[in-house]
């Protein structure tokens, strides 16, 4: 059997492919596919076939962003039926390796995360009309849940597993660089564990404005107003804890020097090599935090959208038929108008 994907040849070369489905083992999932999320590296794939070391070698299945409806299950899956909506994690550590043991899964010598050009052959990902799976990468939603917003669970883990990195945030100043989906939910995960103030900065008002719909308790324009955080400062003092998720060099230097002495910096957004004042983190004595992927917070991440805990409905600002992939692609790539793009898998004609 074939089903229909979204599959990336190579820079710029998008295709609409049959591709095998794969067989139904004991412990698989078949899950029809409803919603996926294009993320920053599915656009870096997109448009530079890559980033840093990681290339596009052969043709991938793009997404890890997924959420379906499970349509069949094998003889040993006794925790799904048929029916049952569902979101995908796309991390698959092997729980075996010296850091899996010391439950470090995200860090795990032979994961094989979806959607993945990290590893030879790729991973391939969930932007596909059907997709066999292992049962413990499925986390049951109900039925009054959108499964578009369950979709939404693998870039809030990221963001539970980044406010991991701070240590408690209540009661604290937060800033937040960068208002795209996962600056957002930054906010928003501050906003629930109880921080005091969640500033949020960008460029663009657009993205700022649906920040502020997911918890953000002021928003800067910094090409507006350049001297909008130094002002704030002034004002209320430096903030305990940054999350920057923008990966600009400008946003990280500012950081530096908005956060307080012995504050936290997470550096969530990933970018290449650039240069640090070195002297002012030393002299700050900042704790300069990296925050890699997830794995347990995927669970609590859709028990949360489940409950309505955190609504991430104002993130989602366009969504496209698979068959308009490439238009869908084009769309994210413009932060003026779009936060996150999601496709509609099950619409391929």
């Amino acid at each position: 059997m074939t089903i229909k994907a979204c599959v990336l040849h190579k820079q710029n070369d998008l295709r609409i492919d049959e591709v095998a489905l794969a067989d139904l083992g004991a412990n698989d999932v078949l899950v029809a596919m409803t919603h996926g999320g294009i993320c920053g590296s599915d656009m870096h794939y997109y448009q530079d076939g890559g980033f840093g070391p990681v290339r596009v070698t052969d043709p991938i299945i793009l997404g890890h962003e997924v959420s379906g409806i499970v349509e069949a299950v094998g003889a040993e899956v006794g925790n799904l039926i048929i029916g049952d909506r569902v979101a995908v994690s796309p991390s698959q550590p092997c729980f075996e390796c010296d850091y899996c043991q010391r439950n470090e899964f995200q860090h795990c010598a032979k994961m094989r995360f979806m959607g993945s050009a990290r590893t030879i052959p790729h991973v391939q990902g969930g932007f596909r009309t059907k997709m066999v799976t292992g049962k413990g990468q499925c986390f049951k939603v109900n039925n009054a849940t959108s499964l578009a917003n369950a979709a939404c669970s693998e870039p809030l883990a990221v963001c539970l597993h980044a406010a991991a990195q701070t240590g408690p945030l209540a009661g604290k100043a937060v800033l937040v660089t960068g208002a795209g989906p996962i600056g957002s939910l930054c906010a928003a995960v501050a906003k629930l564990q109880g921080a005091q103030s969640v500033v949020v900065t960008d460029l663009f008002d657009f993205t700022l404005n649906v920040a502020v719909k997911m918890g953000a308790t002021k928003t800067i324009n910094i090409g507006a107003q350049p001297e909008g955080i130094a002002e704030h400062i002034a004002e209320h003092g430096p903030f305990d804890i940054v999350f920057e998720c923008s990966a600009a060099e400008p946003a990280i230097l500012s950081a530096i020097i908005a956060v307080r002495p012995r504050g936290t910096i997470v550096q969530v957004g990933v970018t290449g090599s650039i240069s640090l004042p070195i002297n002012a983190i030393v002299g700050k004595e900042i704790n300069f935090r990296g925050t890699h992927r997830f794995h347990p917070e995927f669970e609590q991440a859709v028990g949360l959208i489940d409950r309505g805990v955190i609504d991430v409905t104002p993130i989602i600002t366009q969504t496209y038929p698979m068959k308009d992939a490439v238009e869908a692609f084009r769309t994210a790539k413009n932060r003026e108008k779009a936060v996150k793009v999601q496709l509609k898998l099950d619409s391929v004609s």
